[in-house]
Parts: structure tokens; sequence; C-alpha cells
């Protein structure tokens, strides 16, 4: 385990640890509202300092992209590497007392995910992978299914908060694969549905609109457990454009066939 991966996991682990502390202990006067259907709470806010805290301590040179604080440039010399936090992803279900949420944060090295760890807090699931040295659960290795008969599948996708702007879309392909397999959830954090895809829990997931926080980690993991991951175009420009396919592989033409049926064949 290199010490990237070691700083990662400190990371989300000292950020999730403090989400499980104050879980079910918000007010109205801790929840402020960023946009329509995206809040932020004081939790948020505070799991993001100790995520940064716990790699500037390791890794001060290098840069830093969070959710809620935005961009933070390194200090002294100049690194090609940022890290990319998600202090709470799934901040709705921990408004409402729903025990379904994470903390995500990856490395970008020179434009690549070079590692990712996403802890769940609740459940303490810790989802790990490395690029080129496989995925992992709590220290064993994971694999996507091998499932292929649309039947058999169990599939997650999540709804973007303006999802007016593309309802018809949206919904349509929602309804694709509702009706052609075994069922969709819905479980509200982006990073846990890719970990879910990567161990096998789900077959493939499929969302827009989402932002780099909410899929870096997750989209390495799953492609170190064996799938795929691609934007709407079948491309890798997932992190610029927020829509995101992540399969098993032997899904991935058929998950990819119907998203650009309902959105288009340019829709990223």
């Amino acid at each position: 385990m290199t010490k990237e991966l070691i700083a990662a996991i400190e990371a989300a682990k000292a950020a999730g640890k403090y989400a499980r502390k104050n879980f079910g202990q918000l007010e109205v006067s801790h929840i402020s509202l960023k946009s329509r259907n995206d809040f932020v709470t004081d939790v948020d806010k505070k799991s993001e300092e100790l995520a940064i805290r716990q790699i500037r301590r390791r890794f001060p040179y290098d840069a830093v992209l969070a959710e809620e604080s935005g961009d933070h440039a390194g200090t002294g010399k100049k690194s090609d590497r940022r890290w990319i936090i998600d202090p709470l992803d799934g901040t709705t279900n921990f408004i409402h007392s729903v025990p379904i949420f994470c903390t995500s944060v990856a490395l970008e090295e020179d434009g690549e995910l070079f590692c990712g760890a996403i802890y769940l807090p609740m459940s303490k699931e810790l989802f790990t992978a490395e690029r080129g040295r496989g995925a992992f659960m709590n220290n064993h290795r994971i694999h996507v299914t091998r499932n292929f008969q649309s039947k058999d599948l169990l599939l997650a996708t999540g709804f973007p908060y303006r999802i007016e702007n593309n309802l018809d879309a949206t919904m349509g392909l929602f309804k694709d694969f509702l009706l052609e397999s075994a069922g969709v959830r819905r479980p509200g954090s982006a990073a846990i549905d890719l970990a879910y895809t990567a161990c096998g829990k789900f077959d493939g997931f499929w969302e827009i609109d989402l932002k780099s926080w909410d899929v870096a980690a997750g989209a390495l993991i799953v492609k170190e457990a064996g799938g795929i991951v691609t934007d709407f175009k079948g491309q890798e420009g997932y992190l610029a454009s927020g829509n995101i396919i992540a399969s098993n592989g032997r899904i991935h033409a058929w998950m990819l066939e119907k998203a650009q049926k309902n959105y288009g064949t340019n829709f990223e």
C-alpha cells in the first residue's frame, strides 16, 4: 500500500468518523441550501476540514479540490497532483437520518486517477484502489459481477438536482432500465453506487450532472475491480462532464446504447 493510499484512507476515515459521531444530531440551524435540492450542513464543512488536514499533513505541496471549499493550491514547490474530496456524499440522506452516506477521497496525478478511498462510516465498509493494483473492500479483493442477461441485473442510479433540464431523457432511460432489468435502486450517493458496482452488489450504475468529487474515487475502484467506466459517448470524459456509466463490462454496450437512445449520441 502506497503512502498516498494510506493518506486517502486516513482522510476518508477522519471525515467519516466525524459524520458518524454527529449522525442524527442536526438542527435546522446547521443546514444551508446551496441551490435547489442541494444542501450543505455544518458536518459537511467540518468533515472536509478534517479530511484536508490529513492530506496536508503528509502532502503539503499537492493541490486539493474539495466540494465545499473549492480549490486549494499546495504550499511551496509546484505539484502536478490533485486530491479530490467529497466529505459527505449523501447529504440529503444524512439530514433525514438515513444511514446511507460516505466520504470519498481520490488522488489525480498528471490527469490520471492514481488512488482512491470510499468510507461508509455507518457500516464501516472501506473501499480502496490503486492504479494497476486491484480494488479492495476492508482489505479483501473485490470484483465486478459477470451477469449479462438483463433479467438478472440489479442497477443503480441517481437523479440530478436540476432534473427538469433533461426530464424526458432522464425518465425515459430510467423506464428502459426498469422494464428490462431485475430492478433499479436509488440509494442517494453516487460514490456508494460506484463502490457497490465494484464489489458486485450492483451490476451497473448511471447518472448525469455529477461533480468530479462524486465519482473520482469510485470510478477508479470500479475499473480496478474489472469494470468499465465511461461517459455517455463511451469515452473517458466523465470527470469533466459529470455524466457516467459504470458497469461490470459485460453489459456496458447495452447500457451505453440505452443512454444514447434517450440522450443522443453527442451527450457526453
